[in-house]
């Protein structure tokens, strides 16, 4: 029997998971698990490039690793873990900085929208973060990487890096590939379909939480954005309702054409009432089981250091190899 090929993914701790998350990333990372060796992480050092409140964080992380859970990652198939929990992350990031070059992280379209956005913040750690990206990927040997538009630049970076690596010192690293699956939604603002749905919109209908309850949705969706046309079709020119059409099919396995067809001659009105009732549906049950998952703590503590042993322990193999062929004296004790 061969190998499990490996995956690696990894979401920031900001506490609050949005439908575009789910629909975007983790509704596949649960279809990937039975199939490939997985490891996701809560990546908690990623998120201090950015002022962070240490008590708001700490329960963020905890937030993250719970709804990982309720969505679906089962523990048993996984490894979830706290990236800050596996120093080996930090300890392989040192060794890619000494490669990579200033002018590859200049060109980082990330870092060159977010040194505009916050010049007051423009820190080390957010030029050099596509760096401990690189080292979170090529730590576990990764395969694949599950990756969206704005992230194929870093895993570029992580290819390159693996690639000078290798040339320099022999194989040491898998290069990785990116993993786009066919079915992952791009869920638009419900209040500007022109853009992606983000927990930072300032306008809160624009977006609903993994943790909204009912009536919260019922709300946003009765007040998202749509059209005078008052024809429930898919098309570009009525962008709110192609966005609630691409919502409802990938929540109810139902086809576009299948739900245009259900709405022939009805008006918006039952159309977003009964999207919103898709969307409880599906979200409802995750949101009784993260509420339950953040009164276990022990539970919860129990995952993420069983993670971080996993974790480690594959991470030490690669770590070694490095340390070796770079020409650091073997530790003996």
């Amino acid at each position: 029997m061969s190998e499990k090929k490996v995956i690696f993914s990894g979401a920031q701790p900001s506490g609050k998971m949005t439908l575009g998350n789910y629909l975007g990333a983790i509704k596949n990372w649960t279809k990937l698990q039975d199939e490939y060796e997985c490891f996701f992480s809560v990546v908690d050092l990623h998120a201090i490039t950015v002022p962070q409140e240490p008590k708001v964080l700490r329960e963020n992380a905890k937030k993250l690793l719970a709804q990982y859970i309720a969505c679906g990652l089962d523990p048993e198939k996984n490894t979830i873990f706290i990236q800050s929990h596996v120093k080996e992350h930090l300890e392989l990031m040192w060794v890619l900085n000494t490669m990579t070059y200033m002018g590859e992280l200049n060109r980082m379209t990330q870092f060159k929208d977010k040194a505009r956005k916050s010049e007051a913040n423009l820190n080390a750690g957010l030029f050099t973060y596509p760096v401990l990206m690189a080292a979170d990927i090529l730590l576990y040997q990764t395969d694949l990487v599950p990756v969206g538009d704005d992230q194929k630049q870093h895993l570029e970076l992580a290819r390159d890096l693996a690639n000078r690596f290798n040339n320099r010192y022999s194989d040491t690293f898998k290069i990785p590939e990116g993993y786009y699956p066919k079915e992952a939604a791009r869920v638009m603002s419900l209040q500007d379909p022109t853009k992606k749905m983000s927990k930072s919109d300032e306008n809160v209908n624009g977006f609903i939480l993994l943790e909204d309850d009912p009536d919260t949705i019922r709300r946003k969706i009765k007040k998202c954005v749509t059209d005078s046309e008052g024809v429930v079709r898919y098309s570009p020119e009525q962008p709110g309702i192609k966005n609630l059409l691409d919502i409802y099919s990938a929540l109810s396995g139902k086809s576009i054409d299948e739900i245009v067809k259900m709405y022939e001659g009805k008006g918006y009105g039952d159309f977003k009432a009964d999207t919103a009732e898709v969307i409880i549906s599906v979200l409802e049950p995750m949101r009784q089981k993260y509420l339950a998952l953040l009164e276990d703590k022990e539970y919860l503590e129990k995952i993420y250091c069983e993670g971080a042993k996993k974790a480690e322990a594959k991470a030490r193999k690669t770590l070694r190899k490095v340390y070796k062929k770079v020409g650091f004296l073997e530790r003996k004790y």
